[in-house]
């Protein structure tokens, strides 16, 4: 593919056995070819969007220093500061950290921590993770219907998902950035998909095909940007793919409206599902190729690389 497909869910949500039937094959073929699509008629309403969005840039205004009282915890809630990650170093690479901040929300959400500003905050995040929990859930029956799958093939693997919000804020450059220094390194996502709303600003989103281009995403306002998790690949043997990708720096010249917003969705399945190749992914011409691990054990070793960064 030489783009991100982009793909209705409206037949698979509402249509009959045959118009889900296309929907499937439509994801199969990007989940193969590139692991990345972006979906519109997904359902969610626009107002849980916006009210997200707006009150998360209003946080990400406050003073650093009020901001860096949300000290990350061990689960890895709360607040990550500018340069707080290298998400290259997921994958072993050595590079200055990524050119960003985050506020990044736990499923538990009483074990999050919650800023006392802006108000109302804390239900429109919580609100918009529960809707992109149900989106997840929904995306799970396509993939399964992809897979030749039982629909609800997933749902008893998800029911206690480990998933994990990061609002993410990308400030407009100040100055250049070090050698090899990215707003988000190149990396994979760890768990089973990972839903992105994002602003198209200069300094975007990128991902790599199999020829080795990097491939500008720009998604419709409407949209979601989907895209495979490495949790997902080992789970199909391979047979689908976690892409790499990244966010690359926008010209200085640019300025202020070079800033960029996402909200970026990481669905996990319970920590204690067991993750081995998939019915039908695997065959006497193509054997597993991993281990059966947990979920839990595979995110908190892909997380301990990527802070490991931290500076």
């Amino acid at each position: 593919m030489t783009s991100v497909p982009t793909l209705d869910l409206t037949p698979f949500r509402s249509g009959g056995p045959a118009d889900q039937a296309r929907v499937a094959a439509a994801v199969a073929g990007a989940c193969e070819a590139i692991g990345f699509l972006t979906v519109v008629g997904h359902g969610v309403p626009p107002a849980v969007l916006d009210r997200a969005s707006a009150l998360a840039r209003a946080f990400f205004d406050l003073p650093d220093a009020e901001k860096r009282r949300l000290a990350l915890t061990p689960a890895g809630v709360g607040y990550s500061p500018l340069k707080g990650e290298s998400l290259a170093a997921s994958l072993g690479q050595a590079t200055p950290a990524d050119l960003k901040e985050s506020l990044n929300v736990g499923a538990d959400f009483a074990h999050n921590q919650w800023p006392a500003a802006p108000a109302g905050l804390r239900p429109a995040l919580e609100d918009y993770f529960r809707a992109m929990n149900a989106l997840a859930a929904e995306l799970l029956r396509v993939f399964a219907a992809a897979l030749a799958l039982p629909p609800e093939y997933f749902a008893g693997k998800i029911d206690r998902a480990a998933s994990f919000l990061r609002v993410i804020n990308y400030p407009p450059p100040a100055t250049p950035p070090e050698p090899g220094q990215l707003r988000a390194g190149a990396h994979t996502d760890y768990g089973t998909l990972t839903i992105l709303r994002a602003e198209n600003v200069a300094g975007g989103l990128q991902v790599r095909a199999r020829s080795g281009d990097w491939l500008d995403v720009a998604a419709p306002p409407e949209a979601f940007v989907v895209n495979l998790g490495d949790m997902l690949m080992r789970w199909t043997n391979d047979r689908w793919v976690s892409t790499l990708h990244r966010v690359v720096n926008p010209p200085l010249t640019a300025g202020p409206a070079s800033r960029r917003q996402s909200l970026a969705f990481f669905h996990n399945p319970n920590p204690d599902a067991v993750i081995e190749c998939l019915p039908g992914c695997c065959d006497a011409a193509h054997p597993a190729r991993y281990a059966a691990i947990t979920a839990g054990a595979f995110i908190a070793a892909k997380a301990a690389q990527a802070y490991g960064a931290r500076s």
